[in-house]
């Protein structure tokens, strides 16, 4: 009974019935909440009892032995009680005498795990199992698990191993041979139930799991149990809850035999944590509420970071290079903005590493963080911190993504949580080559925080690349309550999108179709409906949708695109409420007011004014989102135009939603044709077509289903033309067939509304949808046969209709024509009665700025006549300063000139007057030294003078009379030569003096003139380029 079949047969068969729980994070609904169960486990510790066990084999005694201590599964309420209490043999055997089992010698023991990824327990018994149709009801397990509960008499006793990670196998194992009996896969598990406390089923419990490898021949199956102790249900139940619940993790010593001998990995915990100024000189810490911190605006604060390694090799942190912040999350590092670090350095006990630094968050980068968010939204922020690390040459950043709430500065709270947010990184490394063992040199190959790894474990990150012109890295994650299997619908854009491509041919095919087609837009290559067929590349989806729709160069709707926004619309009010219902699992979508909101309502207003016939209809928003996800907003508008006009989608939309009655009777007839069955119990039911298929028509199945489905039924539809939805409804109904018949009405109805799309959350599932919508028998032929039938139809309930009431309806729709018309004409009116009252006050203002531009004309013209009077005063000025100036030149250059013609005679008069002076002295030294020779040579004047020629006595007193008259006038004309020769010199200075003067005069004068004239030259200049500047601005 060993179910034996692969991961991939389940996705394709049980998935598609939308019973098998998702990949990598199933979860199991469980009859009654946690809480209960944990209650009853508590409870259940008030009681002293003992466990016995049930001999087993010597294998599995040594096995469970020697495990026991290390397997035992921490985060099991079952095993803390199971440690701690025990119940005697007394009382368990009081217990199943008191409920008429004999005693086996079994009870629950301690779960163990013989292989180290299960837990075991004894004491249960297997009752045997039934076919269910409706494998998640609890009224048919309850029915199943009385019946067997009261009638089995094929009761085996079984040890019951539950493995510890939702991707093992449920194993009922033989108590003496401890051999496999039957087995389950978790992920095949659909429903848990206990039985009810106050019935004899208390003790029993039973889970449904699907069998069979199609969705054809897929069966369901419901296993009951019983246990010994009433109190054991609960601990199995919390047991497996706990199993769906743990997604698995690689063991440590697989994931280091699974690096190469120069990897390593190691694992950092960072921690986070806000501190904010408290008004008194002290920083405090900022309260988080769900890994969302509460911050006040306008308030300085602290950033701490503390970062531990968890690995047994410690790298040796240096120092830290940088401390980084940025709002938003998906950050590049270009964007993060440095902040102050404070200090850095080891804790007291060496085991962590702290950075702090200071954050102000008034600086205009961080506006976002500094304003106060609204009631119900967040704001994401990224912290990075780099690290210097021993042996590593580039630093190392870790970077960790939060949530924020901004709070007004006054505000205060009262119960929060102080503890700081942590991280775990993965850092693998790549040891160097030719780097000493003792000075290990690593390379950095990939650093990844453990949300990261969560979500690509899970399936849950969304690498959708809409457009280069659009913002880069959109992503979609899924809420983990998308993936539960309760009664809430499917949230509009939820569902992971994969823009890789494993077949490299499909990537070639592509390539080769579109520079094809690229040549000549006019033609499309005949390989494009093939290859459409298979799905197009997401990186693709946005060019080769606007090939398809023929809108690739569309020059006219691009402009009326541009014109429309600017216009407003009747239909404002309806396409604001719809906006906040369209892919609210998306983030691109999700924040009210956002880039993807703000697109997505210029795009429906846009619409609903090019289209006044149509405008808005409620829906169209989810065909415009999922256009807005591959292409920029003008492009998706031409391709939303295409679709509503050239494929007729607008159709359905006129006259009162004919068209789309017609698509519900074609529906219905292709039921009836190739699904007779599900016709008849939809006919039985009184369950007609547009009340679960109307949507599908009017959105393209948008507005419920997948994202990877969306994209891929819109590949089809603009590939295939609209008949394609019939495709694809039916498909959807074959597949579903043998669901929808085993539902009542209002089974049906919540089925296509919230199971249905569930179904097709796995990609495989959707892919093997589309392949049988292609291959379902819908032809033109049919389609214009079903047609006319409804035609004739419609005409016979006209002719058999009453004259009077076709008439009264005829005339109520003529009344309702009638008053669109008149809304129509108001609308005109009033329209013609704004564009009246706005080109009144346009002319009012342009004949006010006329006027003002013919005052500043006189003004411009008075001044332009002032101007040219200052010029010709100024020139008149310069004239006559040029002629003074010139006269004055005259004037000086002569007296230079008779200046210096007196100084040459006055330099020839003193240079004869010297050399007469020389002369005459001469003649005198001649003459002084002949006479004291004289005097010499006589005997009794001879003494009169020394050996040097000197005068002895110098009282003699000379006769006038003997004094020489020659030498007396010689004396007198040398004293009048030295006057006359003083003064000469004097008046040579003098006049040196005065030629100065008339220099510095002559320069001054000339300064002025030239000054005088650059100013009246740039004055006159000036004023001819403003009046001409004046005068063209009046033209």
């Amino acid at each position: 009974m060993e179910d034996t079949v692969s991961r991939s047969s389940v996705e394709s068969s049980s998935t598609g019935e939308d019973f098998v729980m998702v990949n990598g994070d199933p979860k199991l609904k469980i009859t009654g909440d946690i809480n209960d169960i944990n209650e009853e486990i508590t409870d259940d510790s008030s009681i002293d009892f003992k466990m016995a066990s049930t001999p087993i084999s010597p294998d599995m005694s040594d096995s469970c032995t020697s495990n026991q201590p290390d397997h035992v599964i921490p985060s099991s309420q079952s095993v803390d009680v199971l440690n701690t209490h025990k119940v005697s043999n007394m009382n368990s055997s009081m217990d199943e005498s008191k409920s008429g089992i004999p005693d086996r010698g079994r009870s629950v023991s301690l779960p163990v795990t013989p292989n180290g990824d299960a837990t075991i327990f004894h004491g249960v018994t297997y009752l045997g199992c039934a076919t269910v149709n409706a494998p998640r009801s609890e009224v048919e397990i309850y029915r199943n698990m009385a019946v067997l509960n009261e009638q089995s008499q094929m009761s085996i006793p079984v040890i019951l191993s539950v493995p510890s990670t939702s991707e093992g196998i449920v194993r009922l194992l033989d108590p003496t041979t401890n051999s496999d009996i039957a087995s389950y896969r978790i992920h095949r598990i659909l429903f848990c139930a206990r039985g009810p406390t106050d019935s004899n089923e208390r003790r029993c419990f039973a889970f449904t799991c699907s069998h069979g490898d199609t969705a054809e021949t897929t069966i369901f199956q419901c296993h009951v149990f019983r246990c010994d102790l009433p109190e054991a249900v609960a601990k199995v139940l919390y047991c497996f809850a706990t199993t769906f619940r743990r997604v698995p993790k690689q063991p440590r010593s697989e994931s280091i035999s699974s690096l190469s001998d120069s990897e390593q990995k190691f694992i950092f915990s960072v921690g986070l944590e806000f501190k904010e100024d408290d008004s008194r000189g002290n920083f405090s810490t900022v309260p988080r509420d769900k890994s969302c911190f509460k911050l006040r605006c306008n308030m300085d604060k602290k950033i701490i970071i503390t970062v531990q390694q968890n690995s047994l090799l410690e790298l040796k942190i240096e120092r830290c290079f940088g401390l980084l912040l940025s709002p938003g999350r998906n950050v590049k590092h270009g964007d993060m903005q440095l902040i102050e670090m404070e200090c850095m350095g080891n804790s007291n006990d060496g085991k962590s590493y702290i950075i702090s630094g200071h954050w102000d968050p008034t600086e205009p980068s961080f506006t976002v963080l500094n304003s106060e968010t609204e009631k119900d939204n967040r704001v994401f922020l990224t912290i990075a911190v780099d690290l210097v690390i021993s042996g590593i040459q580039e630093p190392v950043r870790f970077a960790i993504e939060t949530k924020a709430k901004i709070f007004p500065q006054t505000e205060r709270f009262w119960y929060f949580t102080k503890k700081p947010h942590y991280e775990q990184f993965h850092l693998k490394l790549k040891q160097m080559e030719g780097s000493m063992p003792c000075e290990s040199k690593y390379e950095v190959i990939t650093v990844e925080s453990q949300t990261e790894i969560d979500r690509k474990k899970t399936g849950l990150g969304l690498g959708l690349t809409t457009s280069k012109h659009l913002h880069e890295d959109i992503q979609t994650p899924q809420e983990p309550d998308e993936e539960s299997d309760g009664d809430e619908p499917l949230l509009s854009g939820s569902g992971a999108v994969s823009k890789d491509v494993t077949d490299e041919n499909i990537l070639e095919a592509w390539h080769d179709v579109l520079t094809k087609w690229h040549q000549n837009l006019s033609m499309r290559p005949k390989q494009v409906s093939t290859l459409a067929r298979k799905g197009i590349p997401e990186a693709l989806r946005g060019e080769v949708w606007q090939l398809l729709a023929g809108c690739d160069n569309n020059i006219e709707l691009l402009e009326a695109y541009r014109i429309l926004i600017t216009k407003e619309s009747p239909n404002e009010q309806v396409i604001l409420r719809d906006i906040n219902r369209t892919f609210p699992a998306h983030d691109f979508f999700k924040e009210s007011g956002g880039v993807g909101q703000d697109s997505l309502y210029k795009i429906s207003k846009a619409y609903s004014v090019y289209d006044e016939e149509v405008g808005y209809c409620q829906g169209l928003s989810f065909l415009a989102a999922a256009l807005l996800l591959h292409m920029p907003e003008e492009q998706a508008f031409c391709v939303l135009v295409k679709i509503m006009f050239d494929y007729g989608l607008r159709d359905l939309f006129k006259q009162g939603f004919e068209e789309l009655h017609l698509k519900f009777y074609q529906i219905q007839r292709f039921m009836h044709d190739l699904l007779p069955d599900l016709y008849n119990h939809f006919m039985d039911m009184g369950l007609e077509a547009h009340m679960f298929a109307s949507q599908w028509f009017l959105t393209l199945f948008t507005a419920k289903f997948p994202l990877h489905m969306v994209f891929h039924v819109l590949d089809l539809y603009l590939s295939e033309g609209k008949d394609v939805i019939f495709n694809i409804a039916l498909a959807l109904l074959k597949m579903s067939r043998k669901d929808l018949l085993a539902l009542d009405f209002e089974g049906v109805l919540k089925y296509f509304r919230v199971h249905l799309p569930k179904r097709y959350r796995s990609e495989d599932t959707a892919k093997e949808l589309l392949l049988t919508a292609i291959g379902m028998k819908v032809t033109v032929k049919r389609l214009k046969k079903y047609e006319k039938e409804y035609l004739a139809q419609k005409e016979q309930e006209l002719q058999q209709e009453d004259p009077s009431e076709r008439i009264q309806r005829e005339n109520y729709r003529l009344q309702e024509e009638n008053l669109r018309l008149e809304q129509e004409n108001d609308d005109l009116a009033h329209e013609l009665v704004t564009s009246k009252l706005t080109l009144s006050n346009n002319l009012e203002l342009s004949e006010i700025r006329c006027d003002q531009l013919e005052k500043d004309c006189d003004q411009t013209k008075k001044m332009l006549t002032e101007l040219e009077e200052e010029k010709r005063r100024l020139e008149l000025e310069s004239q006559q300063v040029k002629e003074m100036c010139r006269r004055e030149l005259d004037r000086t250059e002569s007296e230079i000139n008779r200046n210096s013609a007196i100084i040459n005679d006055y330099k020839q008069i003193c240079s004869q007057l010297s050399e007469r002076l020389e002369k005459q002295q001469t003649a005198s030294k001649e003459e002084v030294q002949r006479i004291k020779n004289l005097v010499k040579s006589c005997d009794s004047c001879g003494n009169l003078f020394d050996d040097c020629g000197k005068l002895k006595i110098c009282d003699i007193k000379m006769d006038p009379e003997d004094i020489n008259p020659t030498i007396v006038e010689l004396e007198r004309q040398v004293r009048e030569l030295e006057l006359e020769l003083a003064q000469t010199k004097l008046a040579l200075v003098e006049s040196q003096c005065k030629t100065q003067d008339l220099t510095h005069q002559l320069n001054a004068t000339i300064s002025e003139l030239q000054a005088s004239k650059n100013t009246w030259f740039q004055k006159t200049i000036t004023s001819f380029r403003e009046a001409t500047a004046k005068k063209d601005i009046k033209e």
